[in-house]
């Protein structure tokens, strides 16, 4: 299948999802995970209809920035050297992984605008994951208000690669009950109404958990490689 026609199976498996909770399937954002995947193949998405591209290394944002320019809505979805902030920040509308105050120093000091945020949380306690401890997200929160360009537009998380319906369910359920503590303390800075969880492999169970904005790149633009 096209990149079309994979958008197409993956909007009626949003649908069905949405259906199964009740919710509107617009409240859904798809990213295009763009990072195995070459310029031609990134366009190839936008032109089938795709809004948002994610990338999660500076050279592969960068690189596809040099094509596409700001065609499609960039988001920032890896961990980001501190050092690399100055290359990428004021190309970018959203970073899902902030989960450090080194990191937000250095994007106030270098972003010419407001950049909206994730607080990328490790909610599976995975050693191999990047983000914050559960319990620490809210003090983390608190410490980001004078920073001026940095808006919590909301979490994210990324879930154990699993089969096992009910972890993953777990895990995204978490998020989303500490998503609803800081939107319900209406602080400007950080009004976190979105949830940024779930990826190829369990998309739908994060959408009937509280997903918002859904990271997918294997099922919708496949794995080609950079170089192809």
């Amino acid at each position: 299948m096209n990149v079309k026609e994979k958008l197409s199976k993956i909007h009626s498996n949003i649908a069905e999802a949405c259906q199964n909770v009740g919710r509107n399937p617009e409240e859904i954002n798809i990213i295009a995970v763009t990072k195995y995947v070459s310029v031609e193949r990134a366009s190839e998405a936008i032109d089938a209809g795709i809004v948002h591209l994610g990338e999660n290394r500076d050279e592969g944002l960068l690189q596809k920035w040099e094509v596409l320019g700001d065609k499609p809505t960039w988001h920032y979805i890896g961990t980001l050297q501190t050092r690399k902030v100055k290359n990428i920040i004021d190309k970018i509308s959203y970073l899902h992984s902030l989960d450090r105050l080194s990191l937000a120093k250095e994007i106030d000091k270098r972003a010419s605008g407001v950049v909206k945020c994730f607080v990328q949380v490790n909610v599976s306690g995975e050693e191999t994951k990047h983000g914050l401890e559960p319990d620490s997200v809210l003090t983390f929160i608190e410490e980001l208000k004078p920073f001026q360009h940095i808006q919590v537009e909301g979490l994210m998380t990324m879930a154990p690669y699993t089969d096992n319906e009910a972890q993953l369910r777990n895990c995204f359920q978490t998020l989303k009950k500490l998503q609803l503590e800081i939107q319900n303390l209406n602080l400007a800075y950080a009004p976190c109404s979105e949830l940024s969880m779930g990826m190829s492999n369990d998309y739908q169970i994060a959408i009937e958990e509280g997903a918002t904005m859904v990271r997918i790149g294997t099922a919708l633009v496949g794995e080609e490689s950079e170089v192809e």
